[in-house]
């Protein structure tokens, strides 16, 4: 079995570290570019007290003010106690790296930046991970004088607990405690207890007839492939990916995660295995088992790692066996405000204001993947109030809002998008959310629905803005409907942003130069950045993503051209000249401001025609 690391590491408990402060840094002790190096101690290693308090050195080298000290401490005093340190990050008054460089000049110990360090895996291997969560440390090196551990509280109980555990003479170090929960979960990865559980399925030498009936593979929860399929969607969530491919390929079945927007090879399985692997998701999103030559949809609800998971199945044959798709739903994840999306300012202001408008409709464009369910349920968080009768329907229902009927399709039981939608008209509602207008009935009804007194908000596959108008057309809608009932569309895509943590200067290749300049673009003030690759993106340069929006509001000229069956350049011309910035002119903004790079952009939003 082949095993390949190329995925972004997880998120943390904590999530992304605030950028770093800069006041008051002259004053400590800097952090290394890698682990500094520890002088040779004894196994008799200990902690040095602190001189000075806390609190007293962090006013010394202006992290903090007077008041802001005595607020904190009092912040402790009311909660019953805790660590200063901790309620000062969690005040956000001071970032994680700062703590940590202050805990070391205290205790003078070194610091480990674990951004470009990699814990040794011999090192790791002497510390179970959930110790190393509880503790809140991680093993770095390992050599003949003992152990090297980053921890993010140095005490002597931290150290204590250490030795009885690891039995081998320890010396600390301290490190950022969200740079020791992201190298956790970068190290510690479950994918490694696979290879047990695929030698546990190869010692079974099931037959071909077993392997394609599976039917002792997934009789019983600690069979090896119950445990390799838990351990892949647990290791997905882990590293943030949205989807998991598991493809049947030439004398291997290959698993590929994507995150970020990108597929990332995360391992491979011996063919043998990829029946049985496919009959168990089957099994689990109560699926026909036994039909392998049809496309089939599922749905899995479950648990991993205290975390609800909806998860979207689709199998479908080629020519090596049956491929899987699984889209993961992260119940866990935070509901974001439109602002936090990537819109701009007067963009978020003015789709405020459609958003409000006692009746019309709202449209979303984009590919698959592109966030448009994002971004409707942060519209829908924009005008969730007691005195609107809210009614989504939604094809899976992926977020629970208080205040808010959120209908499921189930098209077995006769529920669908047309006509939950007929439906949902007889309950007095004021916004309507229609998941996605797949057929020209649904289309219909959401176009009449808008017109007669309703705001309704929807999804559609399509490019841009213009072509969403278009695609609505090519339904059958008539011209003077579509003016009439559409106020506004905004097309959008998802960017990788460059990573905070390897952000550096570089050189554009002449291509694309070149590309910025057809764009109309020019080269920012500050010069080009890239990511140079770190621990914490996996070497990729680019770490989570941004939205890029496009917001065409339908003005009385707009519904003129529709009516008049303007052509989609007509559309576009017209409203650009009104005002309209188009998804390449917001992508090169990003890049001018140093969000993300010109490949980005070339990958994710290049349209023929500018």
């Amino acid at each position: 079995m082949k095993f390949r690391k190329a995925t972004p590491p997880s998120r943390t408990d904590d999530g992304t570290a605030a950028p770093a402060q800069t006041r008051g840094r002259d004053n400590l002790r800097p952090a290394t570019a890698a682990v500094m190096q520890a002088p040779s101690a004894p196994p008799d290693f200990t902690i040095k007290p602190g001189g000075a308090r806390l609190g007293e050195m962090l006013v010394d080298a202006n992290l903090l003010t007077e008041q802001q000290l005595i607020d904190s401490l009092e912040m402790v005093k009311s909660n019953g106690g805790g660590l200063l340190g901790r309620v000062l990050v969690e005040m956000g008054l001071l970032d994680d790296r700062q703590l940590a460089q202050v805990l070391a000049e205290q205790r003078s110990l070194d610091v480990v930046d674990l951004r470009k360090t990699v814990p040794q895996t011999a090192a790791t291997d002497l510390l179970p991970e959930q110790v190393a969560r509880t503790l809140m440390a991680i093993p770095v090196s390992v050599d003949d004088d003992g152990v090297l551990v980053a921890v993010a509280d140095p005490t002597d109980a931290t150290l204590a607990e250490l030795r009885g555990t690891i039995a081998r003479p320890v010396r600390l170090a301290v490190a950022a405690q969200s740079d020791i929960l992201r190298a956790i979960g970068n190290s510690y990865r479950v994918m490694t207890a696979i290879d047990s559980q695929v030698e546990a399925f190869r010692a079974k030498d099931l037959s071909r007839k077993e392997v394609v009936e599976a039917g002792t593979a997934v009789a019983s929860d600690f069979a090896p492939v119950v445990q390799v399929v838990q351990l892949l969607i647990t290791q997905a969530l882990r590293d943030r990916a949205s989807d998991i491919h598991i493809e049947p390929q030439e004398g291997e079945v290959r698993v590929r995660y994507r995150i970020d927007g990108a597929l990332h090879d995360a391992m491979s399985l011996p063919e043998t295995m990829g029946p049985a692997i496919v009959s168990r998701i089957k099994i689990l999103g109560d699926m026909n088992i036994v039909e392998r030559r049809r496309p089939q949809d599922g749905q899995i609800s479950m648990e991993v790692e205290d975390r609800q998971v909806d998860i979207r199945v689709s199998t479908l044959a080629t020519i090596r066996g049956e491929k899987v798709v699984m889209r993961l739903l992260d119940k866990s994840r935070p509901l974001y405000r439109l602002g936090d999306l990537g819109m701009p300012a007067d963009t978020v202001a003015k789709y405020g204001e459609l958003l409000r408008s006692p009746y019309g409709m709202l449209i979303c464009a984009g590919p698959t993947g592109s966030g448009k369910t994002t971004t409707l349920y942060g519209s829908l968080g924009e005008i969730n109030s007691p005195e609107r009768n809210i009614t989504t329907i939604e094809d899976p229902v992926e977020y629970v809002f208080p205040l808010i009927n959120q209908i499921q399709i189930n098209e077995q039981a006769g529920i669908t998008f047309a006509g939950g939608l007929k439906s949902v008209l007889r309950q007095d509602p004021d916004v309507l959310l229609v998941g996605e207008i797949r057929d020209v009935e649904t289309a219909r009804i959401a176009v009449q629905s808008a017109l007669t007194g309703h705001m309704v908000l929807s999804s559609l596959h399509a490019t841009d803005t213009v072509s969403a108008l278009h695609r609505l057309l090519d339904m059958g809608i008539e011209t003077f409907l579509v003016a009439s009932s559409v106020t506004a569309v905004v097309a959008q895509r998802l960017m990788r942003r460059i990573c905070a943590h390897c952000q550096a200067a570089y050189e554009p290749t002449p291509a694309e130069l070149a590309y910025l300049t057809t764009m109309g673009g020019e080269p920012p003030a500050d010069g080009f950045v890239h990511g140079t690759g770190c621990n914490f993106c996996a070497q990729t340069g680019y770490l989570d993503r941004i939205g890029v929006y496009e917001l065409l509001t339908v003005s009385a000229a707009v519904r003129e051209s529709i009516t008049n069956g303007a052509s989609h350049d007509e559309l576009r011309k017209l409203a650009r000249s009104e005002g309209m910035r188009t998804l390449q002119e917001e992508a090169l903004r990003l890049v001018d401001s140093g969000v993300t790079t010109i490949p980005e952009v070339l990958r994710s939003i290049y349209v023929v025609g500018g």
